[in-house]
């Protein structure tokens, strides 16, 4: 039995695509808010099939590490 592969994970070194449902899933948002980010240019990694829009996984996550805080230690 062959499994598909999760749009999470990479193939072949290639970064995976993600829909706007599954982004705003991953931000805690409303796929509406995501279509938003995009068309105000807020969202990177953006890929344009027709008339899909698709996000590629790495940009996205590069993208949450930059704008992350550092934790503050003692």
């Amino acid at each position: 039995m062959r499994t598909r592969p999760s749009a999470l994970q990479k193939r072949d070194g290639v970064s995976a695509l993600l829909t706007s449902d599954e982004v705003a899933a991953s931000l805690r948002t409303s796929r509406k808010a995501i279509y938003a980010m995009i068309e105000r240019g807020q969202l990177p990694g953006i890929v344009r099939i027709g008339r899909r829009v698709l996000v590629r996984q790495d940009a996205l996550v590069d993208w949450l590490r930059q704008k992350s805080t550092p934790s503050l230690e003692r």
